[in-house]
C-alpha cells in the first residue's frame, strides 16, 4: 500500500538478526557479517534492520518519546536533530507520555517524511481508541503514523478479548488504515499469554515487547513470544533492553531516574552488556530508556554495536543470577 510520501522502499530500516541464530546465544561474529544488518558505510550512523516483512528498514536503536518529556521545545528540538543526525529514524510515543507528543511534533517536523513514526493507544473500545488517535494525530503534526499500536497488552479478558470484540479498538485500527492514516499494526506486550493471544487474533506487522538479560536468563520471559513472532514474519521491536531490575526499596539513586520505573543500568560496560546481548536477538530495533543521558549512552554505544561472545555471554549470565527481573514467565 503507498502511503503519503512514503513507498515500501523509503529511507526506513531493519532487518532481522540471522535467522538459524538461536535464543540467548550469540556468534563472534563481527557485526558487519550478521545477516540482515544494513550498514549506513558510514561509522557515525547507525546500522539498520528490516522491519518485519515489509521493504522499511530502521535503525537498531530507536528514539522513545519520553526522551523529551518535559524538555523545552528549543532542548527537544536539538535532541531530536541530534539523534537524528547519528542515524535513528525510528521514534515512538505515547499520549501517555507527559506532554511527549507535544514536543516531538514540532521536533520532527524537518524530518516527517524521512523517519518512521510510532505511536500507541491504551484505549480498548472504539469510541475511545478513535479519540485518542485524532488527538495523537494532532499533536504530532502529522496526517499518518507509521506504526499504530496496541499499548500494554496484559490481560487476555481485559486487554485481547475487549480490543476484539463488537466496538472494540482494532475496528479503529483497521479503519484507519484503509483510510492512509496508519501504515502498519502493531502492539506491546508485558505479558507472554496475552502476546500470544492477540497474535491469534490478528496478522499484526510487528510487537513491542521487553527483552532483556535478566528477564531472559532469570525470569524466562520473551522466548515464546518471539519464536511466535518470527513463525508469523513479524517484527520484534524491543523494550527495557538497559533494564538491571525492579528498584530495590529506598534505593537513593531513584531521585536521578524519574522517568525509569526500574533500576536501570548506568554503568556504561553493563549497559553495554544488556545492550548487546538485546541486539543479539533476532529484533529488529530496541529502545532505550526515556532518560535522556541513558538515551545517550545506548545512542554510542549503538553506533559499535557487536554480537556478544561467549565470554560477554556468560557474563551476562552471571549479572542475571542476583538479580530481581522485572518481568518473569507468569505460573
Amino acid at each position: 500500500m503507498k502511503r503519503r510520501g512514503f513507498t515500501e522502499e523509503s529511507t526506513f530500516a531493519a532487518s532481522s538478526v540471522t535467522e538459524g541464530k538461536s535464543l540467548g546465544h550469540t556468534s563472534e561474529t563481527a557485526a558487519d557479517e550478521i545477516e540482515g544488518d544494513y550498514d549506513s558505510n558510514n561509522p557515525a550512523k547507525l546500522r539498520q534492520r528490516k522491519y518485519g516483512r515489509t521493504g522499511v528498514k530502521l535503525s537498531i536503536i530507536g528514539f522513545g518519546g519520553i526522551v523529551v518529556d518535559g524538555a523545552e521545545q528549543k532542548h527537544a528540538n536539538r535532541v531530536v536533530a541530534e539523534a537524528f543526525e547519528k542515524g535513528v529514524n525510528y521514534f515512538d510515543v505515547s499520549p501517555t507520555y507527559g506532554d511527549a507528543e507535544l514536543k516531538l511534533g514540532p521536533a520532527l517536523e524537518p524530518y516527517r517524511k524521512k523517519v518512521f513514526l510510532a505511536c500507541k493507544t491504551g484505549q480498548r473500545r472504539r469510541e475511545g481508541a478513535s479519540e485518542e488517535l485524532n488527538e495523537s494525530l494532532k499533536r504530532l503534526r502529522t496526517d499518518y503514523l507509521d506504526l499504530y499500536q496496541l499499548h500494554s497488552i496484559t490481560d487476555v479478558k481485559d486487554d485481547v478479548d475487549t480490543v476484539f470484540a463488537k466496538g472494540g479498538a482494532i475496528e479503529v485500527f483497521l479503519e484507519a488504515k484503509k483510510q492512509g492514516r496508519i501504515r502498519y499494526l502493531g502492539f506491546s506486550a508485558h505479558c507472554e499469554e496475552a502476546a500470544l493471544a492477540a497474535m491469534d487474533r490478528y496478522d499484526f506487522d510487528s510487537v513491542l515487547l521487553p527483552i532483556n538479560f535478566a528477564t531472559f536468563n532469570k525470569g524466562d520471559f520473551g522466548p515464546r513470544v518471539i519464536a511466535a513472532a518470527k513463525s508469523k514474519g513479524m517484527a520484534i521491536l524491543a523494550l527495557k533492553s538497559m533494564a538491571r531490575q525492579q528498584w530495590p526499596e529506598d534505593d537513593p539513586l531513584r531521585k536521578q531516574y524519574p522517568k525509569c520505573w526500574y533500576q536501570p543500568l548506568t554503568e556504561r560496560e553493563d549497559a553495554r552488556l544488556g545492550l548487546y546481548f538485546t541486539l543479539s536477538q533476532p529484533i529488529t530495533a530496541a529502545i532505550p530508556p526515556g532518560e535522556e543521558s541513558l538515551f545517550r549512552m545506548a545512542l554510542d554505544l549503538g553506533l559499535n554495536f557487536k554480537p556478544l561472545s561467549k565470554q560477554d555471554l556468560e557474563k551476562v549470565k552471571q549479572m542475571a543470577e542476583s538479580l530481581n527481573p522485572i518481568f518473569q514467565t507468569e505460573a
